[in-house]
């Protein structure tokens, strides 16, 4: 009996442990499309169905890289609003939502993993996924 007592305490232990995997870019691409696409449209371009509204106009999600490297952490800071603080003229939502849930560990270009709500890393694995190679 002491031995299924200790398995099992291993086995706890062991689920304790495993780090949660970050999100694949579909996951991403669902909270874009329930979010993002009415301003900066399907593809990403800032094309959306509202972008002409707005002054200046919604950005191109697809060249936010920055000398072939992805800006993590500007990306997770404008989407939660951080970037955006007290500047006029900022007409993009803040969205509370992505703010919650369990967190998954993300290394925002410093090498240290920053716990970050899971939608929010995924929205920014996705953004990630249609950069322009061009």
């Amino acid at each position: 009996m002491t031995r299924w007592i200790i398995l099992g305490l291993l086995g706890g232990v062991a689920v304790a442990c495993a780090a949660p995997s970050m999100p694949q870019p579909s996951e991403g691409q669902a909270l874009y499309m329930e979010n993002c696409v009415q301003c900066h449209g399907v593809s990403g371009k800032g094309d959306g169905p509202w972008a002409s509204t707005y002054d200046p106009r919604p950005a191109d999600l697809t060249r936010l890289d920055r000398n072939g490297q992805f800006p993590t952490a500007h990306v997770l800071s404008v989407i939660d609003g951080y970037e955006r603080a007290a500047q006029p003229g900022q007409d993009m939502p803040e969205f509370g939502l992505l703010l919650e849930g369990e967190t998954v560990p993300v290394d925002t270009g410093d090498g240290v993993l920053t716990p970050t709500p899971r939608p929010l890393a995924a929205l920014m694995v996705y953004l990630e996924s249609i950069q322009d190679e061009g």
